[in-house]
Parts: C-alpha cells; structure tokens; sequence
C-alpha cells in the first residue's frame, strides 16, 4: 500500500468531491481543481438527487436509436440531439450505435448494480459521519406509468431486477397509492423499487465540501486547467490559470468539459454533454414521501428539504447551458397528469436550472488508469448517475491511488476502452 501522496483532482462537482474525501481517508494530500467558484452550479447541484440501484440498463441498450430518432421528432420531446458537423459527435453517435445490444447490457447491468448498491451503503455512513442531514432517505423510487405498455415494458426491468438479485414489485394503482398515500396519483400502475432512495445535493455538497475543507484539502476555485507539462509516460504538473499544480497523481473528474481538459494530452476521450433541466416547487400542494419517474414523460420527481425538484430532459447540444422554454413546458406540463392536484399555474415563474452530464456513448463511467499516463486516472462520463455512482466512484479511486485491491472489477470501465 502506498500512502501520503500529493493527488490533484480536476473537478469539483459530486465525483471530484467524493473521490477527494476518500483519497483524504486514506491519508493523502488532495488539492481539488474547480472552473466555477465556491458556489459554482456544477450539474450535481440540480439533478434529481436518486440512488438508483434499480438504473442497472445503460444508457446503451436495444431500441434507444429508434426511440431517440422518434423522439428528435417533437419540440417538447425528452431527448433530443442538435444536427451538427461535428467530428467527435458522429463518433460518438456511432459508438452509441455499436454499444446498444443485449450482450452489452447483459455484461453491464451487474457492474452497474454493484456500484450503486456500494455508493447506496457508502451513503448511510456518510449521513452519519458529516454530521449533518441531507435528507437521504431510504423510501425506494416508484415508476409510474400511465399506460400498459409502459407497464408492460416496465415489468420486463422489474422481472431482470429480480434475476439480479434485487427487489422490484409490478403495482396496481391502488398498491401503487398504498405505497405513498401522500400524493393523489392517475395512473395504470407501477414498479416500485424498494432498495432505491434520494437525498438533497446541494446540501450534500455543501456537507462534503465543509468535510473536505476541515479535513485540510485544498481547493483552487475559479481555475481552470489550460495545459500540462509531461515526461515520457507520466504528468510532471497541470499548467492552470493559477500557476503550475504539482502531484504524485492527477484524477480527471471534470464531467461534460473532461474531454477538452485531456486533449492537449492527445487523448480522445468520447463524450458528448446532455442537458438537463429541473425546476424546484418550494411549497406545491402535495408532497410524496418516495421519489418517482414518470415512465412515458422521463420526468424525475424527488422530495427534497428544499422542496419538491421535477427535472427531465436530454438534449445533447453541446457545451451550452441555454435553456430551451419548449422543453422544460413539455417537463411541467407531464406532472398534472400524473398527478392530477397539480397545475401548471403551480410552475410558474420560477428558476430554471440547467447543467451538462457527461455520457460516455456506451452508458458506463470512465473509471481506471489512463494507459498513456500512468499518474492520470479517469472519474467521469457517469452521465445521470454522479450523486448515485459518486461515493463507490470515490472510494474506488482512492484505492486505485493507494494502490489497494479493488472489491469490484472496473475492467469494463477502462478509459482506454474505446482506443
């Protein structure tokens, strides 16, 4: 075991948080990296907040091509892909292509289970161990869909739930209102997911951040990385607006702009950014106790201290954080008819959040050495999954840094997998 080293982490969303915290458990020195400032919006602040064991399908999967063609289709569609002469993203588009099959999903799904079961135990010691609640909550995710096809297609994930080793039960309507009599629900039924749950992940980072800064990390905000100086086979330091950071190891978690952060580097590492949006109801007229996904909308709702978050959306346009109006009224106006004591006067004039995932075209995170450079460590790509993959995620690295023996094979998560 190797311990004591200088780690510099680029990225200070959810999985650079978290990757800096267990480095820092395990006794090394870590300076973290960040573009945005100690209030930066990064895209873990305004996402749904899930811990979603039941998200074993990558993003990858059969029918996604043909769903996301149809879906380009209408204005107010949750997913959708601007045209463009783009080199990187026809590459990505193919790959996408090449990845969404059966066998990929069959050799992903337990990967994916694995990690989000791990993050979901990491974070009941968490809750515990920064002293301060960030409403995680155990309660499970309802699937709700309105029609029985959907339902239908639903219990097909349930039934490979099951065969995983997981629990997932198909609901009527009235068991579905049964499992949370908090909110008035309108719909064929559901599949709820009891192992799943959610917390509140602005409150969360601020709890790790104030964890971090205790613990003696550093943080260079406002700073980004513009070059590095290498040797052969290894980074000798991250050129930065800041000056020259210096390290034993440096760890790319610097989510949608990773892919230019490495570039300099000659690495090509494929990723597209996907846009998502979410709005937060501070006091709407019901609140459910367990979060939900409105299945044929590709809504999230989640219960949060600050209220209650609806977010949706995948629009992959590039780096740009705009906000499409269409789109987030198509988000809005899915949740009165499913649940049917909202309106959609209930949304009106507040903020729209807006923030980048990184995906990687085969629907898995890049976790693990870069080939190239061995001082350089990928944590990124882990598209809607930062806040659920985050702690297995950060725990896994630092064992890579200190040179442990990992508890899961990351094997299929090789940066270098698409070389």
């Amino acid at each position: 075991m190797s311990t004591g080293k200088d780690i510099c982490v680029v990225g200070g969303g959810v999985i650079g948080l978290c990757t800096a915290y267990y480095a820092m458990k395990q006794g090394h020195r870590v300076t973290i990296i960040e573009r945005g400032g100690p209030e930066h919006d990064s895209c873990s602040l305004g996402n749904a907040g899930m811990i979603v064991p039941s998200h074993f399908i990558p993003l990858a999967a059969p029918g996604m091509v043909a769903l996301g063609a149809k879906m380009m289709l209408r204005p107010r569609s949750p997913f959708y892909v601007r045209p463009r002469l783009d080199l990187d993203l026809i590459r990505w588009g193919a790959l996408f292509a090449k990845s969404a099959t059966a066998s990929h999903v069959a050799s992903s799904a337990p990967i994916l289970r694995d990690l989000h079961l791990a993050s979901r135990q990491r974070y009941q010691e968490l809750a515990r161990d920064l002293g301060d609640d960030f409403g995680f909550t155990k309660n499970g995710l309802l699937m709700l869909c309105k029609t029985e096809n959907a339902l239908h297609e639903e219990a097909h994930t349930a039934e490979m739930a099951c065969k995983l080793g997981m629990e997932a039960k198909v609901l009527t309507p009235l068991e579905t209102a049964k499992v949370d009599p908090e909110i008035t629900m309108n719909v064929a039924g559901s599949v709820y997911f009891p192992q799943d749950g959610h917390l509140t992940p602005q409150i969360f980072i601020e709890r790790l951040t104030r964890a971090l800064e205790a613990g003696g990390v550093s943080f260079q905000w406002n700073t980004e990385v513009t070059g590095w100086a290498v040797a052969p086979g290894r980074i000798v330091s991250a050129q930065t607006s800041g000056g020259a950071i210096i390290a034993d190891e440096y760890v790319l978690a610097g989510g949608a702009w990773s892919p230019q952060t490495v570039r300099a580097l000659g690495i090509r590492l494929p990723m597209q950014a996907g846009k998502g949006y979410s709005v937060t109801l501070p006091e709407p007229p019901q609140t459910p106790r367990v979060c939900s996904i409105l299945m044929e909308a590709r809504v999230a709702v989640t219960p949060m201290l600050s209220g209650l978050r609806i977010g949706g959306t995948m629009e992959v346009t590039g780096l740009d954080l705009s906000i499409s109006q269409p789109r987030v009224d198509g988000i809005l106006e899915s949740v009165p008819r499913y649940f049917p004591k909202f309106a959609a006067s209930d949304f009106q004039s507040l903020p729209v959040w807006s923030g980048l995932r990184p995906c990687s075209p085969d629907g898995m995170p890049y976790v693990g050495r870069f080939a190239r450079y061995r001082n350089l460590v990928a944590a990124t790509g882990h598209a809607m999954m930062g806040i659920s993959l985050g702690p297995a995620t950060g725990e896994i690295l630092a064992d890579i840094l200190s040179e442990n023996a990992l508890k899961i094979d990351i094997s299929a998560l090789s940066p270098d997998r698409f070389h």
